[in-house]
C-alpha cells in the first residue's frame, strides 16, 4: 500500500512536471479572440484528454515495457535523465520557449480545428515528461488500491491544470514575466531532484543493489 510520502512524492512530481503556470501564458496565446465560454470549453475538453491519456498509461504502461522487453528499472534511468532535461529547460529557461514555438506550429498546421486535443491535450499537457512520469509512478504504484490513488492523484493534478487556464489571465497578470520566471525556476529545481531520485532508484533495480 502506497505511504503519505509515495503520495505526496507523486503528487510533487505530476504538478512540477504539468507545470500549470506554465502552460498559462501558451494557453492564452492558443486561444486568442475566443470568448470565455468558448476557452472554458477548450480547457475542460483538453485536460479530460490528457487525464485518459495519463490514464492509460498509469494501467497499461508497464505492461507496454515488459512486451518490448524493457525493465521497470531502465525505464526510471531513462525516464529520469529525462525528467532532469526537463527541469534544466525549466530553470534556464527553454521549456517556455520551446512550449510557445510548439504551440504555434501547431496553430499553423491545424487552423484551430480541434484546439482540445492538439496541442493542448498532447503534447503540451500529456507530453513526454508527464508520461514518462506518469510510468515511472505507476512502477511503485503497484497494487490495485494503489493504482486508484494514483489515478486519484492525476485527476487532481488534472484539476489542478483546468482550474489554472479557466484562471490564466488573472495568473499572468498577477505573476508578471519576473513572477513566472521565479515560480518556474522553483519548481524546476524541485524537479532536478526528484529526477536524480528516480535515477537513483533506477541504477538500485536494474543492478539489484
Amino acid at each position: 500500500m502506497a505511504t503519505a510520502d509515495a503520495l505526496i512524492n507523486a503528487m510533487t512530481t505530476m504538478l512540477v512536471t504539468l507545470d500549470p503556470p506554465g502552460l498559462a501564458p501558451v494557453f492564452l496565446g492558443l486561444t486568442v479572440g475566443m470568448t470565455a465560454a468558448q476557452r472554458r470549453q477548450v480547457a475542460l475538453r483538453g485536460s479530460i484528454i490528457a487525464f485518459g491519456i495519463l490514464t492509460v498509461f498509469a494501467l497499461f504502461g508497464a505492461g507496454v515495457l515488459g512486451l518490448l522487453g524493457i525493465s521497470m528499472g531502465a525505464f526510471r534511468i531513462a525516464g529520469g535523465l529525462l525528467l532532469f532535461w526537463i527541469s534544466f529547460e525549466m530553470v534556464f529557461e527553454r521549456r517556455q520557449e520551446r512550449k510557445e514555438k510548439t504551440s504555434q506550429a501547431a496553430i499553423t498546421i491545424d487552423h484551430l480545428r480541434d484546439l482540445a486535443v492538439f496541442p493542448l491535450a498532447i503534447p503540451l499537457i500529456a507530453g513526454p515528461g508527464a508520461i514518462s512520469a506518469t510510468v515511472l509512478l505507476a512502477g511503485t504504484f503497484t497494487t490495485v488500491f494503489d493504482r486508484v490513488l494514483l489515478i486519484g492523484v492525476l485527476a487532481l493534478m488534472m484539476l489542478a491544470v483546468y482550474l489554472t487556464l479557466l484562471l490564466a489571465e488573472k495568473l499572468d497578470r498577477f505573476l508578471g514575466v519576473t513572477g513566472r520566471a521565479i515560480l518556474t525556476r522553483l519548481l524546476g529545481v524541485i524537479l532536478a531532484a526528484l529526477s536524480v531520485q528516480f535515477v537513483v532508484d533506477g541504477v538500485r533495480s536494474a543492478f539489484n543493489l
